[in-house]
């Protein structure tokens, strides 16, 4: 799993590529941590390059959607396809974290 994090417009984006597993999310922390720190509040999580995610990848970005939104931030992904995408209409997930262009 790859992932980095920039500024686009007014939204702070977490990309994440390859697979987001059990044995990838603790590599993803530190980062959900700084974002929820600075408090960012558009956070945009760019799933466009993500193969695959299990449960353990599904609670990460519940977290921090959950983090984000405790604090007034919003948060979005994007880029949603293959299997990250049946996994989140599954869940309705999609119906939530609502997914943007």
């Amino acid at each position: 799993m790859l992932f980095s994090t920039s500024e686009e417009s007014n939204a702070l984006v977490l990309r994440i590529e390859g697979e987001l597993d059990a044995v990838s999310v603790p590599e993803l922390r530190n980062a959900i941590e700084q974002i929820v720190s600075a408090q960012a509040t558009n956070v945009v999580v760019d799933l466009g390059g993500l193969r695959l995610i299990d449960s353990s990848g599904v609670g990460a970005i519940v977290s921090l959607y959950k983090r984000v939104r405790k604090y007034g931030g919003e948060a979005s992904v994007r880029g949603l396809r293959d299997q990250p995408l049946a996994i989140f209409r599954l869940l309705r997930l999609d119906r939530v974290l609502t997914p943007t262009a």
